[in-house]
């Protein structure tokens, strides 16, 4: 899942630009940052930003976790494993009905403190799952785990964005949106063998204890920003009626939707083409890629976000094609495994920065709506994919993402002026 700041403060491209030139964007004029980053020194506060990283590999992985877990957590809970299935759904939906609000109402705290209370719910709720027996008490942690996920993600990206210069907000997003392809590829198999080897609710205990640390760590070397006063008006309409943020918005729901489906059952699929027993070096590959299409992302950014859009999106719809065409070649797959990572890697911090440019000074709410769609994508997604196990197989899971990414494609080639702008538009 992304990340989002709900109502509270500047937004990088439009800080950057003179106030002619975002006035004439259309977007309000940005407010002034409170705390210039690094002064003097034009660097990436890299402690800060690595801090804000593992909070995104905890809330990313917390949230996946029980998908490699189910049979035990099943025995343990006395439910099926589709029932045990429904863990992962809940926290995404906890995170998709409460983060607008809940960054609306958190909009005057201060970053650090709103961070450090969200992690701190996060780590209670982590605990509760792993000591629970009851599925009823299960579910309710991991639907509060998921809420304080959601009030963290609300402010993750913006928070990066704040703390670099100007002219590498793009890359401080990359370096905490590493979390995501780290949790998802390594993370998750990792999670599954420590459960396998003693058990899942130990699985749980190591995400508590990795919050705690993290905790520590933000109090010690991230700098605080300050939140901001409530705008009159609504400030979530105002964000959706900014030229490029539904353009920006759409792409998010649909091309999540189109991932989630096919890495939610990626073991399936594989076990459809007869490579079941290469799941976890297929991950190994996938999260290898998403690092490397981070880094690509971060360093060219601020030049080309409409091409590299057109292009992981591109090399989502290669990597789906693969796949569909239900070829049980190990290579083909591994190389469509590939495809998929350079492409996914970097979709999560050019769709926070696409949210953030078109929206300017409503950023925040444009980036809290980013986050609800993000996670109801990823709960639809589970749901979808389902259905379409049961009703087509596992085949259909490709062509299914590689269907909804074709309107992915359009909506960003026909967002030229605004949302996905050319590099002129851009830095107009």
């Amino acid at each position: 899942m992304p990340s989002t700041e709900s109502i509270e403060s500047t937004e990088s491209t439009a800080s950057a630009r003179s106030p002619e030139t975002a006035a004439s964007a259309g977007a309000p004029e940005a407010p002034h940052r409170s705390a210039p980053p690094s002064p003097g020194t034009g660097r990436l506060p890299l402690p800060a930003l690595l801090a804000l990283a593992l909070a995104v590999f905890v809330t990313s992985l917390t949230e996946t976790l029980p998908a490699g877990l189910l049979p035990a957590m099943s025995t343990d809970l006395g439910v099926g494993e589709s029932a045990a299935g429904q863990t992962v759904t809940v926290y995404a939906v906890g995170t998709a009905l409460t983060a607008i609000p809940l960054a609306a109402a958190t909009a005057r705290w201060s970053r650090k403190r709103l961070l450090l209370a969200s992690m701190a719910g996060f780590a209670a709720a982590n605990t509760v799952t792993a000591l629970s027996s009851a599925y009823a008490l299960t579910m309710s942690a991991r639907f509060v785990a998921g809420v304080a996920a959601g009030l963290a993600w609300a402010l993750l990206a913006g928070y990066a964005r704040h703390l670099a210069p100007p002219h590498l907000e793009g890359r401080a997003v990359a370096v905490a949106m590493a979390g995501i392809p780290v949790a998802l590829s390594l993370g998750v198999p990792a999670g599954t063998f420590l459960g396998q080897v003693v058990n899942w609710q130990t699985a749980f205990l190591v995400m508590t204890g990795l919050t705690l640390l993290l905790l520590g760590w933000i109090a010690a070397l991230v700098p605080d920003q300050p939140g901001r006063e409530r705008s009159a008006g609504t400030p979530m309409r105002a964000a959706l009626r900014v030229p490029g943020v539904l353009p920006v918005l759409t792409v998010t729901l649909v091309f999540v939707l189109a991932h989630t489906i096919l890495y939610t059952y990626v073991a399936t699929l594989l076990g459809a083409l007869g490579l079941a027993d290469a799941t976890d070096t297929v991950l190994l590959v996938f999260g290898a890629a998403s690092l490397l299409s981070i880094w690509l992302v971060g360093a060219l950014i601020h030049r080309g976000l409409r091409t590299l859009t057109v292009l992981s999106t591109l090399l989502v719809a290669a990597a789906a094609t693969a796949l569909a065409l239900g070829t049980d070649s190990t290579p083909v797959v591994y190389a469509a495994a590939a495809l998929w990572g350079l492409g996914w890697g970097g979709v999560p911090t050019l769709l926070q920065t696409a949210a953030g440019d078109a929206a300017g000074d409503a950023a925040d709410a444009a980036q809290a709506a980013l986050v609800t769609l993000w996670n109801a994508a990823m709960a639809a997604g589970g749901l979808l994919g389902g259905l379409l196990l049961d009703l087509f197989g596992a085949r259909s899971f490709a062509w299914s993402a590689l269907a909804l990414l074709v309107p992915v494609l359009a909506i960003v080639l026909a967002a030229r002026a605004h949302g996905f702008p050319s590099t002129e538009n851009r830095t107009a």
